[in-house]
């Protein structure tokens, strides 16, 4: 059974925003109390955040469908709609967050450090916040947004100090057992270790993480053997150790062939040439490991590299070893630039940048006009067209925008076909440069005629106060007997 996975394909969903809220404050003597609807709670976001106690992706290979809730819809009385709550996924320490066409998204390493795959949908306005001197009873509401929908792929990239390299069976897992406190599988046939092993190493004052990659064959560059799998667990170590078997019962191999085959490897899956290397002589305890090791040993030192010869089972040459590893590992800490302070970039709005492009397109011959930006998208995704005041609204949004002047310039006329949004999920419409609500009995739109009006019981105070005031007059004119 599958313990441990480190790519998974993920399809993440936010939640979507709750829909604002048309109603209207009703109170005995009061018939019109004014707009009232509360405003749509914001859908939740999906994050992936790392966390230290996480070490596969195995959650998500069986579970890879995640969503976050949907915000509340708003209510009468000014109530608005609770948020979805965010849900955040655990990933491991080195995770890569790319998109479907291999496109790095994020580089999460470092307990706690986040990335929003999906962000929540916005909620709509209740007609109370669309309320203006202007427009003081609005029949309608704003609809929330849809929160994202994105496929994601995650790669766990180990993130260790030394990682071991070597033939299948050269001894990688059985060292790590003995210089760390790591219990790798150890068996004595090719690919026993399928999954990175790591283990933390105490050396003096120094203490690092040494991770046993897979074994590489031959082709592991271009995947033969799982090779890219496990060769992608090397790119985050600091330091490399070439395990070499000194006594491999295979005729054809020897410790400098295979050093020279692993070598090649490495530079063919590229970026690993600036990582000091340190050979590892193992098995010295078989009579013919150890003849081998020193018949080798002068041949590798002669082309630069330090050589330890060393036993996992009779513990032989691991102090030494462990030292010289902590030595290297402290080196590269040094020379790794300080982190500096995250710099926030403000980015001011160009004068002239209007805030969407309107272009021209020819669809089976017919004439089309594109309207492409952020605010005319999502006022579209808000509007509900099922009510004539809520697209008259709409329609006055963007023709203070300043679409209609910008479709007028681009040439569009009466009846040509207008379509805001992408290809695949817009609005298409005729445009006409006048847009009738439907709504003008309100008078100007938005507007309720009926707060103009005087209220009934104050007008029958007025016609009694009225009729008091001739009676009086006529009163004035009796002179008296």
């Amino acid at each position: 059974m599958t313990t441990f996975v480190d790519r998974v394909e993920l399809h993440v969903a936010a939640g979507n925003g709750g829909h604002g809220c048309a109603s209207v404050h009703r109170e005995k003597f009061k018939p019109l109390g004014g707009p009232d609807g509360g405003n749509g709670g914001r859908g939740g976001d999906v994050i992936l955040t790392v966390d230290q106690s996480v070490t596969t992706l195995l959650e998500y290979h069986h579970s890879p469908h995640r969503k976050a809730t949907n915000g509340k819809p708003g209510e009468g009385g000014n109530r608005s709609g609770k948020d979805g709550q965010d849900l955040v996924l655990p990933v491991p320490d080195g995770t890569v967050v790319l998109d479907r066409a291999g496109n790095v998204l994020a580089d999460l390493v470092g307990h706690g450090t986040s990335f929003v795959a999906a962000q929540g949908g916005r909620g709509g306005l209740g007609n109370a916040a669309l309320a203006s001197a202007r427009r003081k009873a609005p029949g309608f509401a704003l609809l929330g947004e849809p929160g994202d929908l994105h496929d994601i792929v995650l790669e766990l990239k180990t993130v260790a100090d030394v990682a071991l390299v070597g033939y299948p069976s050269a001894g990688k897992s059985s060292l790590i057992s003995v210089l760390s406190a790591a219990k790798p599988k150890i068996a004595d046939y090719p690919f026993t270790t399928l999954v990175p092993n790591l283990g933390v190493v105490t050396a003096g004052s120094t203490v690092y993480t040494i991770a046993d990659v897979p074994g590489l064959i031959p082709g592991a560059s271009q995947g033969r053997g799982l090779g890219l799998e496990f060769l992608r667990h090397v790119e985050r170590c600091s330091v490399l150790v070439h395990v070499l078997d000194t006594a491999t019962l295979e005729s054809d191999r020897d410790p400098a062939s295979d050093l020279d085959v692993i070598e090649a490897e490495l530079r063919e899956y590229g970026g690993l040439g600036d990582r000091p290397r340190i050979v590892v002589l193992n098995k010295i305890d078989v009579p013919d490991g150890k003849d081998l090791a020193e018949m080798v040993r002068p041949d590798l030192e002669a082309r630069g590299y330090r050589v330890f010869e060393v036993s996992a089972v009779a513990h032989t040459g691991l102090k030494e070893l462990s030292f010289a590893l902590a030595d290297l590992v402290g080196r590269a800490r040094a020379a790794k630039p300080k982190e500096e302070a995250t710099r926030i970039v403000i980015r001011p709005k160009a004068v002239d940048d209007a805030g969407f492009t309107v272009t021209r397109e020819e669809i089976d011959g017919e004439l089309l006009f594109r309207v492409r930006g952020e605010k005319p998208e999502r006022w579209v995704r808000q509007t509900d067209f099922s009510n004539d005041e809520a697209v008259g609204y709409l329609a006055d949004r963007l023709n203070r925008l300043g679409v209609e002047d910008e479709l007028m310039k681009a040439g569009a006329r009466s009846g040509d076909g207008v379509a805001i949004g992408p290809e695949e999920n817009a609005v298409v419409f005729d445009w006409e440069p006048t847009v009738t609500a439907g709504a003008e009995m309100l008078g100007r739109r938005g507007e309720d005629h009926r707060f103009e009006a005087p209220r009934p019981a104050a007008q029958r105070r007025r016609d009694r106060q009225a009729e008091r005031d001739d009676a009086a007059e006529e009163f004035e004119g009796f002179e008296p007997f």
